[in-house]
């Protein structure tokens, strides 16, 4: 019997997906004596490890699941599932984990390296083992902010390294308890295949007839390459994949109709066919509606994770609602169901920059009522991405603007050599008294793990990213960011890697209409010694 501990945060449907993908009959864990019955339990930690082991707690799952571990009982941890066997983390301080292993989760130095650590990085092998027998360096999915750290201590547990500034433990094993850092369900392949040997071998933890090699070269992050579906209602009510030039969706000629390039569900399974790292789904008419009663796009993310392993984001409509009747939903509760529907991560576009000025007003203060902080209190900074919108406004010298600006090689209208990035809301269609700089900067501080940056100027023209607004932002904070807007050949994406850093690529348009397929993008990549997953 194969048993799933689901205490009620993030995204578990994709797991449960995986298992049933592979074969495998699942039982929910319900109640605190469930977890005794399990004859092998898997334990998906998502979210943030102080609301992690409350809820543990809360649930009365704690000590029937020591007297499990104690037991050496077939366990599979993920991500903080690993992370609570320790004594405690430095994300929440004075909550103690379950302490199984010697040591404490620490938060990644600032040594230059993005934080959270998050896209595709493989593992060094300790020492055998059946979880990774037949192991040929495949890199796997990490989400995460906070790692164990090897010591003499728990050398006993220590099973993989993984690379990032120093090696922090990516899998632990100890008898028939395994734990990894990673997400095997969100790791394609490689990841299903993982999680086929926990749930088949006879002897899980034991040494494996297959010896798989070790590795002693460092692991290397690899740059991800996003593709992203505008999803919208079209005339006729249908939902559909549209595209649009400088955010205009509709035929510029004929009746107008939106844009349609395909079925959601459909177009999202082909591109984790042809190896996109990340599916990113942005909601174009969320603004207008209630999310919660979205049922369509709540049944696109359901569907899709039925198919694709690799992580998926939602954006559009995270933000406080009042229904109809009067009930008030928080972004929380919104976003609560967009990860319970299969969604990793959620991406926050107008409702960050409102919630920017209003923090700006206060004085750089946080008091708890932004969806940014909310969210990333309950399921970690790695599942609040912002979705940036800005736009060129050129002035004629840095003095004649209190923005943050950039001496720019595309000359304005007047021939301007300097401009500052406008912030925008409601789809580009009203700018703020907000630079990019400014908005990158306060999110991060209040709690985003990530940052989307468009480019309105850029949108849809197929000339290439806007290096210099990446470059400036680059600069100005220490999440990852993805660079979005304006590819159209594949040394778009070389160039933007190489000029900028950034740990992500994303393209829509090119991508639906094949003229520029990802393999290619990665071929072209992998040639210019760029990094990627094969």
């Amino acid at each position: 019997m194969i048993s799933l501990l689901d205490y009620g945060a993030g995204n578990v449907r994709s797991l449960r997906n995986a298992i049933q993908t592979l074969g495998f009959e699942l039982t929910e864990i319900e109640r605190p004596e469930d977890i005794l019955k399990a004859e092998r339990l898997i334990f998906p930690g998502v979210g943030a490890f102080g609301a992690v082991m409350e809820r543990l707690h809360h649930l009365g799952y704690v000590e029937p699941l020591q007297e499990y571990l104690a037991a050496d009982r077939p366990f599979l941890g993920i991500c903080v599932g690993l992370q609570t066997l320790f004594e405690g983390s430095e994300e929440s301080p004075g909550i103690p984990g379950l302490g199984l292993i010697p040591g404490q989760i620490r938060r990644f130095a600032k040594s230059g390296l993005s934080v959270p650590h998050m896209g595709w990085n493989s593992v060094r092998l300790r020492r055998p083992s059946s979880l990774f027998a037949r192991y040929a360096g495949e890199k796997f999915y990490f989400v995460h902010s906070y790692h164990a750290v090897p010591s003499a201590d728990n050398a006993d547990w220590q099973l993989a390294l993984t690379d990032y500034g120093d090696p922090f433990l990516s899998a632990v094993q100890r008898g028939a308890l395994n734990a990894v850092q990673f997400h095997p369900e969100k790791s394609g392949s490689a990841g299903l295949a993982l999680l086929r040997r926990f749930l088949a071998a006879d002897e899980v933890g034991r040494p494996s007839i297959v010896v798989p090699p070790t590795f002693n070269e460092p692991t290397r992050l690899a740059k991800r390459i996003v593709a992203c579906l505008d999803v919208r209602t079209n005339d006729q009510g249908d939902l559909v994949v549209t595209k649009g030039d400088q955010y205009d969706v509709r035929e510029k000629s004929g009746a107008r109709d939106v844009r349609n390039l395909g079925q959601p569900v459909d177009l999202a399974a082909r591109y984790y066919d042809e190896g996109a790292d990340e599916i990113s789904f942005l909601n174009i008419t969320a603004f207008r509606d209630f999310p919660l009663a979205d049922q369509p796009m709540l049944e696109v993310l359901r569907r899709a994770s039925e198919r694709v392993f690799v992580p998926l984001t939602i954006g559009g409509g995270i933000r406080a609602f009042t229904d109809a009747e009067g009930r008030h939903y928080s972004a929380l509760d919104v976003a609560h169901e967009y990860f319970r529907s299969g969604a990793d991560k959620v991406s926050i576009g107008s409702e960050a920059v409102l919630a920017v000025e209003d923090y700006l007003a206060r004085g750089g203060i946080k008091d708890g009522s932004t969806a940014i902080e909310q969210i990333a209190a309950v399921y970690g900074n790695q599942a609040v991405v912002i979705s940036i919108d800005p736009r060129r406004v050129y002035v004629e010298t840095p003095e004649s603007t209190h923005h943050a600006v950039v001496e720019t090689s595309l000359p304005g209208p007047k021939g301007e050599r300097y401009c500052w990035f406008q912030c925008t809301i409601k789809g580009g269609r009203e700018g703020r008294d907000l630079d990019v700089v400014e908005l990158a900067r306060a999110c991060e501080d209040l709690g985003a793990g990530e940052i989307l940056l468009n480019s309105i100027d850029r949108d849809g023209t197929g000339a290439g990213f806007d290096l210099e607004l990446i470059a400036q932002v680059r600069a100005a904070v220490s999440i990852p960011i993805i660079a979005s807007s304006g590819a159209g050949c594949v040394e778009h994406f070389a160039e933007v890697f190489a000029a900028t850093g950034v740990e992500a690529a994303l393209a829509a348009g090119i991508f639906h209409r094949r003229e520029v397929p990802i393999q290619a993008v990665k071929s072209y990549l992998r040639e210019q010694g760029i990094e990627i997953r094969s």
